[in-house]
């Protein structure tokens, strides 16, 4: 154990000396990991522990970027404290959709349904809004600040990213280690016998689905003020939920570092496979080579990456396990 908090501790200390000798481009690439790890792990509180799968997430990531930008072109807010009242509006969207689908027993398929459709409404109701831009989307002023969370270069946004991505994994494991997370485990192996041995699994659903909807509309105020544009289709479309969802699919559902993971894998690849191809007149063709790759992890590593990464480093980090692992199999050879 002090030998993975020993690696976790210089991995850490790496990855914020960063800055000091990457460039601008390249930094940028690192915003990107971190932004899609952090909301993959918001989606991972959902789906990778309680076991409903939300494919219309984007819903909580538009909510909280329209939010936040409106309340600071409007009134003046700060996209400090507007981020976290897109939050609050994103919790109680997913309270409501989880209310319909828990409270009348809507599962699997249903369920997903359920969650595409909410995020194709608020997109209909965004794209015919004036006051949020309708169909062209909205332009945010570039005022660099940091009250108005916008900054010239990718320094201060590769730390805030990071911190992002950080913090969710202090989240996750915390709830991971709670009594919370206990019953969300449980729903997921068998909700029918969790119930019947005295689990409310319609409160820590619904919490659940609070939690994720609020951590990911945060991240929707950072995508803001990261690339100052929004429209209806890019914010709410099914291909934005379904990126969202790739990284901890890839990386290991229901695990701390599987969204963090996959996105250490699929962001890098998806941004220089783009920037590679558009030089050769090959636009598109990334996203073909960005499929095949999630293809083969799914079908040749369907518990995710994570369980073969950890394989690989536990006999650095943890000797011990892996000598009494070694000696339980000699036993058996025996």
């Amino acid at each position: 154990m002090t030998r993975l908090y020993l690696f976790l501790a210089v991995l850490f200390a790496v990855l914020m000396a960063l800055p000091l000798v990457l460039g601008n481009y390249v930094l940028g690439i690192f915003v990107m990991v971190y932004f899609w790890a952090y909301v993959g792990q918001s989606w991972n509180v959902l789906t990778g522990y309680t076991g409903h799968i939300s494919l219309g997430h984007a819903l909580y990531l538009g909510v909280g970027a329209y939010a936040t930008t409106y309340f600071a072109q409007n009134f003046g807010l700060s996209p400090w404290i507007g981020m976290f009242l897109g939050g609050f509006i994103a919790s109680a969207i997913g309270l409501f959709l989880g209310f319909l689908g828990f409270r009348f027993g809507m599962r699997g398929v249903y369920f997903v349904i359920l969650t595409i459709a909410f995020a194709e409404i608020t997109r209909l109701i965004v794209s015919h809004m004036e006051a949020l831009g309708s169909f062209t989307g909205i332009f945010l002023d570039f005022d660099p600040s940091f009250l108005h969370f916008q900054f010239r270069g990718n320094v201060p946004y590769y730390y805030i990213s990071f911190g992002f991505m950080v913090v969710s994994m202090v989240v996750v494991r915390t709830i991971e280690r709670s009594r919370l997370g206990r019953f969300m485990v449980a729903i997921r192996e068998n909700e029918e016998a969790a119930q019947a041995l005295g689990v409310n699994t319609f409160k820590y659903n619904m919490l659940a689905i609070a939690i994720s909807a609020y951590m990911t509309a945060l991240a929707g105020a950072f995508y803001a003020n990261y690339i100052f544009y929004l429209h209806p289709n890019s914010m709410f479309g099914m291909a934005t939920s379904i990126e969202l969802i790739l990284r901890p699919i890839v990386g290991g559902l229901g695990t701390i570092f599987g969204p963090v993971l996959g996105s250490f894998i699929l962001s890098p690849l998806s941004e220089i496979s783009r920037a590679y191809f558009s030089k050769g007149g090959l636009e598109g063709l990334h996203l073909i080579l960005y499929g095949v790759v999630a293809i083969l992890v799914v079908l040749f590593m369907p518990k995710g990456v994570i369980v073969y990464v950890t394989k690989m480093l536990n006999p650095i980090l943890k000797p011990e396990t892996a000598r009494q692992g070694k000696r339980g199999d000699d036993a058996d050879g025996r």
